[in-house]
């Protein structure tokens, strides 16, 4: 929010944060401050709670005072140490850090939990509890405290500074459609690159985050727009995480967060609670799969269509061509909630024409014909297989029906029942995940109460390992020649 504050909005308005002393153990706290420093927000200023006490027993530094200042001064914060019972002393500290310039401030607080309150103050054991025996003191405290003129205290609240500029990220278009040649060979990484810079140019308000992978993502490609558009966030993925979300929040810009898909994994507490707070961050994990390939398994998204699927109202993308990658992106901008784009390494075939129109929650059916005999469902590269492996099942007198589902959450599931009783009743899904929460185990939802369709599903089922992608796709068996003795086993 701050970011924003400063860089787009161009506004005096200040952000504030409070965090207590017990999360500050937490990396990602640090990683914020760090972000705040190198970016030279001097319109945030972050509240260090100091009550000592955590959930289960005191916190590490306790009232340690002088070690927090050290380490927030190291971190590139102006530290300022205050009573935080003494409202004076924190209006001082308030006033003194909004003319601090060139660098945030962390006001460091000490305090005491449970502050004056009978039997409580400064005690173990009351974290989230209900006070029991105690609470007639307490009651009676609290009387008391009201019946107390306060004279010592002379506070007026004025209306808080600041205007920004109206925004408008309504109904934000690709700057020009797709433009590729049937024949061309292009990854989807690369074109959510190209669609990103094309609705940059569309609204100024697109931005991009990444954490140090840009150019692999290809986010950087908004660069040639304006570099002003762009946030590096370097290797810190929850921060890069809670970047978005502050930059999206009171709809003042579109954010798209890249990395590979992978890394996402280690930010599954802050998109989680993203959903919470119903932000509408787009995510987008390229270098999904086994189909990287030399790269190996600690690059290898495996596990992120699932993880999106678990989060309550997000849309997952997962576009097989560079057509449907910018449509997908394009989509993204303008869906409300948590979105996510799969994008893939591996350089894949144009499957649509430029002019095709696409839907969230509609599958597209990419080969059919009035004697299929199985309908294969696949995503991103192994579309392509599933493509490839109809062309052989042909040869051998086999129809095949392929379906694209463009999106897994929603999934088109009327789409999948209908094709599958048209092609023989029987499925065979294959994708480039874990078989747990995959497209796999969401077709077979979709499917779960229709008594006549059996699922066979291909996917990778053990930890992979690096080697060239057309081998691996072998090796873990959804490759084009897996997919065709899946077929042959479901029509004994």
């Amino acid at each position: 929010m701050a970011y924003v504050g400063k860089y787009y909005d161009k506004s005096d308005y200040r952000v504030y944060c409070l965090v207590g002393d017990g999360e500050s153990a937490e990396g990602s706290i640090w990683e914020a401050l760090h972000f705040a420093s190198f970016y030279r927000l001097d319109n945030l200023c972050v509240v260090f709670d100091i009550n000592r006490l955590g959930q289960s027993q005191p916190t590490a530094l306790q009232h340690d005072i002088a070690t927090y200042e050290k380490r927030v001064d190291a971190f590139g914060f102006h530290a300022i140490t205050a009573d935080g019972h003494d409202i004076p002393e924190l209006i001082k500290a308030f006033h003194d850090a909004s003319q601090v310039k060139g660098k945030p401030t962390a006001i460091l607080a000490k305090t005491y939990k449970g502050k004056n309150f009978p039997g409580v103050e400064d005690k173990e054991n009351w974290h989230g509890k209900p006070l029991g025996a105690n609470s007639s003191s307490t009651l009676e405290y609290l009387r008391t405290l009201a019946k107390k003129e306060r004279k010592d205290l002379n506070l007026s609240i004025s209306e808080p500074a600041g205007s920004v500029p109206t925004v408008n990220i309504a109904n934000i278009k690709l700057s020009s459609p797709p433009e590729y040649k049937p024949d061309d060979s292009v990854a989807t990484r690369l074109a959510y690159g190209t669609a990103l810079a094309k609705l940059a140019r569309s609204n100024a308000r697109v931005i991009a985050l990444d954490g140090d992978t840009k150019n692999s993502t290809f986010a950087d490609k908004i660069k040639q727009v304006s570099a002003d558009n762009y946030i590096e966030c370097f290797i810190a993925e929850q921060n890069l995480v809670g970047v978005a979300m502050g930059a999206a929040c009171r709809d003042r810009t579109v954010a798209f967060v890249s990395t590979f898909a992978a890394f996402f994994t280690r930010a599954f507490d802050q998109i989680r609670m993203g959903a919470i707070s119903q932000t509408n961050v787009n995510f987008v994990g390229s270098h999904c799969g086994i189909s990287i390939g030399e790269d190996g398994p600690s690059q290898m998204g495996l596990e992120d269509i699932a993880l999106f699927r678990t989060v309550p109202g997000a849309t997952v993308f997962y576009p097989s061509d560079a057509v449907s990658c910018e449509r997908a992106v394009e989509l993204a901008a303008n869906t409300k909630g948590i979105c996510y784009i799969r994008t893939s390494r591996p350089n894949t075939s144009i499957l649509y024409k430029n002019s095709e129109v696409f839907e969230v929650g509609k599958a597209k059916v990419v080969k059919h014909s009035a004697d299929d005999k199985v309908l294969i469902v696949g995503g991103g590269v192994t579309l392509h297989e599933a493509v490839s492996a109809s062309k052989l099942l042909a040869a051998k007198g086999v129809h095949a029906r392929v379906l694209d589902p463009f999106t897994i959450k929603p999934l088109d599931a009327a789409g999948i029942i209908r094709n599958a009783k048209e092609a023989g009743h029987k499925i065979v899904t294959v994708e480039d995940h874990y078989p747990e929460g995959g497209l796999g185990e969401a077709v077979l939802s979709a499917v779960a109460s229709e008594k006549n369709i059996v699922v066979k599903k291909l996917a990778v089922k053990e930890i992979a390992r690096s080697g060239p992608p057309a081998a691996l796709l072998d090796m873990f068996g959804i490759s084009a020649s897996a997919i065709v003795k899946a077929v042959e086993e479901l029509l004994r």
